[in-house]
């Protein structure tokens, strides 16, 4: 799945202006500023770019090679009879007739060439080459993909578990509320002598246990937004998010995604590893082969020296013009074929252990398979068991809330202890405690659903 999600500027300056009031901020919001924003996908999106020239390099690679080249020179030209090799590059190519002794007669010289040099047909080397670099390419652009998929997964799941610390913190602080008030009731019946003065102090600890359970929550809100921040590549900010629809449950929850499984990122990004693997097999294999090849050499000449300088050592001109004037001219055309022999052994070794990395990557690839289809399966088990808590939690927190009003009546009127009003009270925290749970829950299983398809869309089109 191709994710073609943008940048869109203007909430994200609605979001972090400065200055500006906080805004909701939407999960789709989310997925989309940490798609523009996080630097590994960056990254990884240059380096797609980079693949691509690479490709347009390797098919330029193909063209022959043309070389113009000029020199002007000014020097002697005594020669001498002997073997001579210009290692290194570092020899002259002076070139006069072998004379009793040296002199310093120089003159202006100069050298016009061009030079075609094409290995028009090496096995296919050429073609394979391109090749790799073209598989490259698609492997860099998928990983990007991959990436981008996996990071969306990772935002969505924070802003859930964001989502959920804030819903947890809202029932902690009406569990705050509820001790708040309860304590005011008990200290005052006890001032009255109505109650036992330790029921007071029974509230008192009620109260305290109530403002660290508040404090927790709000470590984790802020833990999560921390997270989130870093995820989307912004400042960390207390973020307004949207809480609305976790209310009611995607209409999609229960349809199969089997069929789909198939064109997961990750298992495409392996396949586009095992077709590099191959495609890189096939040019090391193209390697052993000898390569043939078109060459083409057009060069003249100019010299100040004449040709009777043989003859008569004073027959030359130190007159630029004459000295680099064209006065004589070559040409060479050709086929040759060079073959390192050597190539057969080292590159039949290179090939062999290539087949071998193609052959790990299919069983890596065959790991990853198995692995989503049983995440595929283990989520569509806690969509069913999210949805059953989902129906579930509302009966158990209206039957909490009655257990504690109930309690709380009793308590009142001297039916019951203040143990049996804590417990109550702790049955309702608890109860709302699962129905915040509940109801994230069943978007984290859809999500989860999504991650194992391979398809957030199925998940984000839930919004």
């Amino acid at each position: 799945m191709v994710l073609k999600l943008t940048f869109r500027i203007c909430g994200i300056l609605l979001l972090f202006g400065s200055g500006a009031a906080a805004q909701t901020l939407t999960l789709r919001d989310a997925v989309e500023t940490a798609l523009s924003n996080y630097g590994t996908i960056r990254a990884k999106a240059n380096y797609a770019k980079a693949a691509q020239a690479n490709v347009r390099q390797a098919q330029a690679e193909y063209l022959p090679n043309l070389w113009l080249s000029a020199q002007q020179d000014y020097g002697t030209v005594n020669g001498q009879n002997g073997p001579l090799y210009g290692f290194g590059g570092l020899g002259v190519a002076s070139s006069g007739i072998p004379l009793a002794e040296q002199n310093w007669n120089a003159a202006f010289g100069a050298l016009y060439l061009t030079n075609l040099n094409w290995d028009f047909f090496a096995f296919g080397r050429a073609k394979h080459r391109i090749g790799v670099a073209k598989a490259v390419a698609v492997r860099e652009h998928q990983d990007l993909e991959q990436e981008q998929f996996q990071h969306a997964v990772r935002v969505a799941g924070t802003y859930l578990n964001l989502l959920a610390s804030k819903r947890l913190l809202i029932s902690q602080e009406k569990n705050l509320d509820r001790a708040s008030v309860l304590r005011t009731s008990i200290v005052a019946r006890a001032k009255g002598g109505i109650i036992a003065g330790v029921d007071s102090s029974q509230a008192n600890a009620e109260v305290s246990a109530a403002r660290i359970a508040i404090n927790r929550a709000r470590d984790a809100v802020q833990e999560q937004e921390a997270q989130l921040a870093q995820l989307m590549g912004v400042p960390t900010d207390s973020f307004g998010i949207d809480t609305s629809f976790v209310q009611r449950v995607p209409s999609k929850m229960a349809e199969s995604t089997e069929a789909v499984l198939d064109k997961h990122p990750q298992l495409q990004y392996f396949r586009d590893r095992i077709a590099l693997a191959d495609e890189q097999t096939r040019y090391y294999r193209s390697l052993k082969y000898p390569a043939f090849s078109l060459f083409s050499v057009l060069q003249t000449r100019g010299s100040g020296f004449q040709p009777a300088y043989n003859t008569d050592q004073h027959a030359y001109t130190q007159d630029y013009s004459d000295g680099i004037k064209p006065t004589r001219g070559n040409y060479l055309v050709g086929l040759g074929v060079s073959w390192n022999l050597t190539n057969i052994l080292r590159m039949g070794q290179q090939t062999r252990a290539q087949r071998f990395t193609a052959q790990a990557t299919r069983d890596e690839y065959d790991v990853i398979d198995q692995r989503l289809k049983s995440q595929l399966v283990l989520a569509d088990g806690k969509i069913n068991r999210a949805l059953l808590n989902y129906r579930e939690a509302p009966y158990q927190v209206q039957a909490a809330s009655d257990a504690y009003t109930q309690r709380s009546v009793l308590y009142k009127n001297g039916l019951n202890t203040i143990v049996d009003l804590t417990q109550s009270l702790y049955a309702l925290n608890r109860a709302e405690t699962d129905r915040d749970i509940a109801y994230t829950n069943v978007w984290q299983a859809l999500l989860l659903k999504a991650a194992a398809a391979g398809d957030i869309d199925l998940f984000l089109n839930e919004l």
